[in-house]
């Protein structure tokens, strides 16, 4: 094993290991690897371990390779640090070399729906999660509003007018897309002081890594004031409209470079840096020239400022918006871009790669994404078993990916997903079934306690929730009645359509989940200091993927006894609101599924009474309505299985339908849904009003007397077990 002199990233990654191991942390040691490929050697003797690498982010996969193969351990993002070691085993020798030059992380929807909120604190444990699991290139846009800030202010705009445009803190990731602007804002001063502080620190400590952040730029989204003296479309995004310049216009070439000079001038560069014009928007222009158009200038922008820019772009529109995405449109896109300027991130490679549709994106370098969550969703679900095979024939194309990602709208979700695709960035999963075996026992650490039941328990999951090929785990398909809009559009033609629905949800053996869940319950029970780390976040989604199939089943037991009756089925309905009052007390356990954290979190940032109005509308917005309470357009798209959303927000709208059920099976058929005499409109008034109760007060007080987790897992299991009864489940799927 070679040695150095102390490289330069041994002081930062030395740091992570006192925060990982505590104490244990002094006898490790790290020293530089020679090699053109990203590599690690590690091995341990006599309580010393000694780490060569190639990179800082190397060398934290190493001690995290070690932590995992030689102690059982890993460290997730529920995993309660330092770790109880208490001294290092012995280890031979060990070499790892990356599958692939980089290891992406991030999409800009992250940082409105997991981290806008965030401070130091939660952003330093992030970024160490990121190095221990290899990632080498994490989309950084922090603190990004104050770049725009100043350069339009340098363009001649004034500090309020930019604030205003800027919009609310909790949508400005969206802002930076150029999907809308001055939404739910103006943003405060302070938060740009702030946030440009934070931005900086966070890209400093990616950098001492050896990590080469992408930052973001121009898309073509102006202002009006500066639309209006130029060429510029009006364009819309989910009901908002927005300014986007015309690429002819030499406006658009100059905005682009003062935006990358100012983001130099704040915070560096590593020459990579993402814009998005056309995410989720066609173009302003049909002609099949104009996306290259739009290229080239982006392009030009970018490096009348930074000769050596290279541009990441999500292929999500090439997917989103597919009939307009002609082959024809698309090439002429990329045609327009020398292949050494642009990175495509082939951003839901999961479920709907477009690497082979386009050919390896016709030359240029790209990355294999993982998609699976939008919106922050909470309700479980992925395909483990197709994953390992899918990067792999990516792997084996004729120009294979530069690097592998995690392209999630929100973390904190499905953690099993995307530990599994974090893993093949530097190793190979021929077995899936030993590789979960693994995961399971490290993710908890017991140190062989609880093995077998454990491992069953996930055997279970993998079986069940995590087994969903050919599902489409997206909103427009994958949601349960607990986060839908209540209606009375299905009683016209009966209750077959939410059957139906809610059979989709149900692709396996509601049993088995039910006892994975016991199983993990039972651990619990017997262990319960493991509750503070991944267990606790473990028990809370598998509580989730139960109960929301328990609640599709009350839902449509209460429908399908009101037709029979033909008036609202009293017991039925009860038995489905108290659906809503149990989990809701089970999630209150764990702080994370709390409205109330997050809010909290939002708050935190409050320097004044007004800020904070402000800031509690964002928290409170983004995760119910989104948008305004009038338009449908994005309600409920981050909806969250979270304590004091279940048990109060959610459940008082299912409790205004059953309110209002009778009048609405009484209703002539031949009158028309409409006006404010017709059952679904006046429930729509109802949910308008109680969306703007919720924005204006927020959440109820959390539950009390509360038990434990465990406690209150158990409770919930013994009243639900053998109640999410299947409904009519597809024969191959009968596992």
């Amino acid at each position: 094993m070679s040695s150095g002199d102390g490289p330069a990233w041994a002081d930062t990654v030395r740091g992570l290991a006192r925060r990982v191991l505590g104490p244990a942390a002094e006898p490790v040691r790290f020293a530089a690897r020679d090699g053109g490929e990203r590599a690690y050697a590690y091995e341990a003797a006599a309580g010393v371990l000694t780490i060569a690498a190639t990179d800082g982010v190397s060398a934290s996969v190493a001690l995290h390779h070690y932590l995992r193969e030689r102690c059982g351990v890993s460290v997730g993002w529920d995993t309660v640090l330092p770790l109880g070691l208490t001294a290092l085993p012995d280890a031979p020798p060990r070499e790892g070399t990356a599958r692939v030059g980089e290891g992406y992380y991030f999409n800009f929807c992250t940082f409105s729906y997991t981290m806008p909120y965030w401070d130091w604190a939660d952003w330093e444990r992030e970024i160490d999660w990121m190095a221990l699991h290899g990632i080498t290139m994490p989309l950084a846009v922090t603190g990004h509003e104050a770049v725009l800030h100043a350069a339009y202010s340098a363009l001649g705009l004034d500090d309020e007018r930019i604030r205003a445009f800027l919009g609310g803190p909790g949508y400005l990731p969206f802002q930076f897309m150029g999907c809308l602007d001055g939404f739910a804002g103006p943003l405060p001063a302070s938060w740009l002081d702030g946030h440009r502080e934070l931005g900086a620190r966070v890209l400093d400590r990616e950098r001492a890594f050896g990590m080469t952040p992408v930052l973001p730029a121009f898309t073509g989204h102006v202002p009006p004031e500066l639309a209006a003296t130029a060429r510029a479309g009006r364009r819309t995004w989910q009901g908002f409209e927005t300014w986007v310049l015309d690429p002819a216009d030499p406006l658009y070439e100059r905005i682009g470079a003062e935006i990358t000079r100012a983001q130099i001038e704040l915070f560096g560069t590593d020459h990579l840096y993402a814009a998005d014009p056309f995410i989720e928007m066609i173009p302003i222009d049909a002609d099949p020239a104009f996306p290259g158009a739009v290229a080239a200038a982006t392009l030009a922008g970018l490096q009348a400022a930074d000769p050596d820019a290279v541009w990441l772009m999500q292929a999500w529109p090439f997917s989103y918006q597919r009939d307009f995405w002609t082959e024809e449109r698309v090439n002429a896109f990329l045609d327009a871009i020398p292949d050494e300027r642009m990175l495509v991130a082939d951003l839901w490679a999961e479920y709907d790669p477009l690497w082979g549709r386009f050919r390896e994106f016709s030359g240029k370098p790209w990355l294999w994404c993982a998609l699976l969550n939008f919106g922050g969703r909470t309700d479980p679900g992925a395909d483990l078993r197709s994953l390992p095979a899918g990067v792999d024939a990516a792997l084996a194309a004729p120009s294979p990916p530069a690097g592998i990602g995690l392209s999630m709208e929100a973390t904190r979700n499905n953690p099993v997903f995307f530990e599994l695709v974090a893993d093949q960035i530097w190793t190979e999963v021929p077995d899936l079934d030993a590789w979960l075996d693994a995961f399971a026992a490290q993710r908890y650490g017991t140190g062989g306690r609880w093995a077998e039941e454990l491992r069953a328990a996930w055997r279970g999951l993998l079986g069940t929730v995590y087994d969903a090929r050919g599902v489409r785990i997206a909103p427009d398909q994958f949601k349960g009645v607990i986060t839908a809009a209540p209606s009375y559009a299905w009683i016209p033609d009966g209750p077959a359509e939410l059957r139906a629905d809610a059979a989709r949800l149900l692709w396996y053996r509601p049993e088995v989940l039910a006892r994975a869940w016991e199983r993990l319950i039972e651990v619990a029970e017997h262990d319960r200091d493991l509750l503070a780390g991944p267990l606790g976040h473990d028990l809370a989604e598998l509580g989730v993927a139960y109960m929301a199939r328990v609640a599709d089943r009350c839902h449509l037991d209460a429908a399908e006894r009101s037709i029979e009756l033909g008036a609202a089925a009293g017991p039925e309905l009860d038995r489905f609101l108290r659906v809503f009052d149990d989990l809701d007390r089970m999630l209150a356990c764990r702080p994370e599924y709390t409205f109330q954290h997050w809010e909290s979190k939002a708050l935190a940032h409050a320097t004044d009474a007004a800020e904070r109005e402000l800031l509690a509308d964002n928290a409170r917005r983004m995760i119910t309505v989104w948008g305004t309470s009038d338009s449908p357009l994005l309600d409920d798209y981050a909806g969250r299985h979270w304590s004091g959303l279940v048990g109060g927000y959610y459940r008082d709208r299912w409790a205004l339908w059953a309110t209002g059920l009778d009048q609405a099976l009484h209703r002539d058929p031949g009158r028309p849904l409409s006006g404010r005499d017709a059952p679904e409109a006046e429930l729509r008034e109802r949910l308008r009003e109680r969306a703007e109760l919720f924005l204006q007060e927020g959440p109820p007080p959390a539950p009390r007397d509360l038990g434990d987790l465990a406690t209150e897992s158990r409770r919930l299991f013994t009243a639900y077990a053998g109640q999410a009864t299947p409904f009519d489940r597809p024969a191959d799927h009968d596992r």
